[in-house]
């Protein structure tokens, strides 16, 4: 057993991935006062404002790293379907992308609402848009990643939505509120070590 040092200015999580190698037994869809939008060829822009929205307080900054160009070849790709989740005013309050790009395989790369709105079960509705959507025909296999930096509860929501974990890795990056990607003061249950 040990300690590994990490550097004032990154971060360390722990990633577990998870998988789902069934279609779960069909439910009603739960109730929700918020709609998915089919995000076709979504501006960067405009992506990663919502990006920032749903995932700063995590830490979330890959996207946010990218140039234009390496986003909307992820992005514009047709078998990476984006989806914004909005409210009856219209405001994108969270976000879904489904990424088809391996055959019988969907990743659900990003399944997200803004922080407020968490604990107010819509966070199962969105989990039942993403799995309806994700077991395509021939889809084997469906897939994600979470993290320590994550919600606290994210873990044991994918586990009770049938997602069994099957890895555990160590990642490290540079902190995104260091670099400039997101303001130092998001992630407020992450001390900042290097100022």
């Amino acid at each position: 057993m040990g300690l590994t040092p990490v550097p004032p200015d990154e971060v360390a999580t722990i990633v577990t991935t998870l998988e789902m190698r069934r279609r779960p037994p069909l439910r009603p869809l739960p109730a929700s006062p918020l709609r998915l939008v089919r995000w076709a060829m979504p501006d960067p822009d405009k992506y990663r404002i919502l990006f920032r929205r749903v995932g700063a307080r995590w830490l979330w900054y890959s996207r946010l790293a990218m140039d234009d160009a390496a986003l909307t070849a992820i992005v514009h790709d047709p078998d990476i379907h984006v989806h914004a989740a909005v409210d009856r005013a219209g405001v994108e309050v969270g976000m879904l992308e489904l990424d088809f790009r391996h055959a019988g395989q969907c990743e659900l790369s990003y399944v997200a609402l803004v922080p407020e709105l968490a604990g107010k079960g819509l966070g199962r509705w969105l989990m039942a848009e993403a799995l309806a959507r994700a077991w395509a025909p021939g889809v084997e296999r469906v897939w994600l990643h979470t993290c320590t930096l994550d919600h606290p509860h994210a873990l044991g929501f994918y586990r009770a939505q049938g997602f069994d974990p099957i890895r555990r890795t160590i990642e490290t990056f540079p902190d995104p509120r260091v670099t400039g990607l997101l303001p130092a003061d998001c992630a407020p249950q992450l001390p900042l070590l290097a100022r």
